[in-house]
């Protein structure tokens, strides 16, 4: 807690005065955390204590915190314009030059880029070019949307319906009407109890009988994570699932979204996501990593083929934001690319991501691991009562929880989303880091085990 007077005054001030994001208040009352400095993979608060950030904040810091590139880049660009709206006929340098960027790096012909200012937008966007797609080329009864049960697709009201995660979407009824949900991917936790081996892709063929069953003709766009965030811990899909899922779009002549903003930009070992698979969607959402954190933007890319469609007099999109397509966060978006490419972080990600999970592995050790799963610098463990059953343990006890504030008492940021422990850290995390971070989680998932008596 506060070690001086300038510190206790803050934390009041924070309390009284500031409405946090997905706000934990039970936490806040705990121990409010204000953070002052950030260097590569540490974080420093306002006592002066060094924290291993070890989610990247929020997935957000893939290079790490203070790079003075982009610093640097920030600083130019507002020097010679630092706002001009991307409305409109108008744009900026620095867009166009990102928007470029984007097209060479793309996988397939997804090479035009609309911008917005984070992951939401981003869904919110797709969705919307989705339905205005189909409703000005007279097919206005295609104005539904397929998405998933699980995943996480933002919190603005089209991508919360969208959304498969009730307990997000609970206080918000009624949600946007035309939104059906089929099954996840989350092979650990099948909805019809089937192994992977033996399940002939059981969830594929859900998809596409959820598909018939709202009448093929009706449906816009479905929207799924490649791989689910963080909420269910980076289920990876079983092969053939996005291949086939790909094929089902084009056989009805429905849109394929991808929300990579979790896992997009480089987490899984490769730039995109979707490219482990070799399935390139019709709009990909990004955002969180993509910026490296330093300044809020989102994007969707799409095919001029459907790009096309809205650039006929009369035919426009309608649909936009105010701070859309800044100029000076485009500045410091290239910046990040720059350090990405020079410093070769997908291809250290990838590396990395190897030595965690090996690592990783190790910790079936402990009975209360029951799945260890995600690839590339998303990992997740989860929790459970009994291996051989999935059991789950006791949420009275909040084990996850425990594991992570022990975590925090030892200076070591670590998420968890009940008794799912997920780990996405900076890819200019060293060795010497991840060994650091993997020793505290083990210490803490031993101390668990003795605290709770398993």
């Amino acid at each position: 807690m506060a070690q001086n007077r300038e510190a206790e005054e803050l934390i009041e001030a924070a309390k009284k005065y500031v409405w946090t994001n997905l706000s934990e208040y039970s936490d806040i009352e705990k121990e409010p955390k204000i953070f002052v400095k950030g260097a590569g993979c540490y974080l420093v608060d306002v006592n002066g204590k060094r924290y291993l950030d070890t989610f990247a904040s929020l997935l957000t810091t893939i290079s790490g915190h203070h790079r003075p590139e982009i610093a640097e880049a920030v600083q130019k660009q507002m020097a010679q314009l630092e706002f001009f709206p991307n409305y409109h006929d108008c744009y900026t340098v620095p867009v166009i030059k990102l928007a470029e960027k984007l097209a060479q790096l793309a996988p397939g012909d997804l090479s035009v880029s609309y911008f917005v200012n984070d992951g939401s937008e981003a869904c919110e966007s797709a969705i919307k070019m989705a339905k205005q797609y189909f409703w000005q080329r007279g097919e206005s009864s295609r104005n539904k949307i397929i998405g998933r049960r699980y995943s996480y697709h933002g919190a603005t009201l089209g991508a919360l319906s969208a959304t498969g995660l009730p307990d997000f979407a609970e206080p918000f009824h009624p949600l946007v009407p035309g939104f059906t949900h089929a099954m996840s991917t989350w092979c650990y936790h099948c909805e019809l109890d089937l192994e992977p081996s033996s399940c002939g892709l059981a969830c594929l063929k859900n998809m596409e009988q959820v598909i018939l069953g709202e009448k093929p003709e009706t449906v816009a766009a479905i929207i799924i994570d490649p791989i689910p965030g963080s909420n269910i811990g980076y289920p990876i899909p079983p092969d053939g699932y996005l291949q086939g899922l790909r094929e089902l779009c084009d056989k009805y002549g429905i849109f394929l979204i991808f929300d990579e903003i979790q896992v997009g930009f480089g987490k899984t070992g490769k730039l995109f996501a979707c490219e482990n698979w070799d399935v390139t969607p019709d709009f990909m959402c990004l955002a969180k990593g993509f910026t490296g954190g330093y300044l809020p933007m989102g994007a969707v890319l799409t095919t001029p083929g459907i790009a096309d469609e809205f650039r006929r007099p009369g035919k426009d999109f309608r649909h936009g934001f105010t701070f859309s397509g800044h100029p000076t966060v485009a500045a410091a978006v290239l910046a990040h690319i720059e350090i990405i490419e020079r410093e070769n972080l997908v291809e250290r990600a990838a590396a990395m991501g190897k030595y965690l999970k090996e690592r990783l592995e190790q910790f079936y050790k402990y009975p209360i691991v029951g799945d260890i799963r995600g690839m590339g610098m998303i990992l997740a463990i989860e929790l459970v009562a009994d291996r051989k059953t999935k059991a789950p343990l006791d949420p009275k006890l909040n084990v996850g929880t425990w594991i992570r504030d022990y975590c925090w008492e030892h200076g070591m940021i670590l998420r968890n989303n009940g008794e799912i422990l997920v780990i996405a850290p900076a890819f200019t995390m060293t060795e010497e880091e991840a060994d650091k971070m993997l020793g505290l989680m083990e210490q803490a998932i031993s101390g668990a085990i003795e605290q709770f008596e398993f």
